[in-house]
């Protein structure tokens, strides 16, 4: 399977990082092809509301010239993607948030007859960390991945939050357990 994780934290080295790495390890193991696009590198803008991309429906038809198209390239070619960010303020990142909005370019008609998307029936999962707890707190980034699936015709693969995390060195051979059982999940 070929999957790409979106991982939207600034922190290369970081709680998300740290999942990503033993999720990564787990697919490559069940010979599975991934690709970690760290996106605070790369220079993605925030959709414009222009809507030009509704007039090319077969491709992703975006007018900015940035890093965001390749990524949602990837992502249309992917069987899986995996959205990965930690908490702010009870939302994914800045870097997350972009190219989630971006996605706009990949479906048409949501809501009307002759609704069409570039990635449907891809499989698409979140991961989410967090110094809290998931109440009060995690829910609305959850809430709106759920809803991310329908325009997109969407298959949610599954879901992990880990709370209450403070530095990778923290997380214990529970918490590894969790995103080995993750990784497995999302692939099946």
């Amino acid at each position: 399977m070929k999957v790409i994780a979106l991982q939207g934290s600034p922190r290369k080295k970081g709680n998300t990082a740290r999942l990503l790495e033993w999720i990564k390890e787990e697919l490559i193991s069940s010979n599975h092809e991934i690709e970690i696009i760290y996106l605070n590198s790369k220079n993605i803008h925030g959709c414009i509301a222009c809507a030009k991309c509704k007039d090319l429906p077969d491709e992703i038809g975006c007018v900015q010239k940035d890093d965001a198209i390749e990524i949602l390239e990837k992502m249309v070619r992917a069987e899986l993607v995996i959205f990965a960010s930690p908490l702010y303020f009870w939302g994914v990142t800045a870097q997350l948030k972009a190219i989630i909005d971006r996605t706009y370019s990949l479906y048409v008609n949501y809501h009307q007859p002759g609704h069409a998307s570039l990635v449907e029936g891809q499989r698409q999962a979140l991961l989410s960390t967090g110094g809290g707890p998931y109440e009060n707190n995690a829910e609305p980034v959850f809430t709106a991945f759920r809803r991310l699936q329908n325009p997109h015709k969407a298959v949610n693969a599954g879901e992990l939050f880990i709370g209450k995390c403070t530095t990778p060195e923290d997380m214990d051979d529970a918490v590894k357990t969790r995103a080995v059982e993750f990784a497995q999940k999302i692939i099946n």
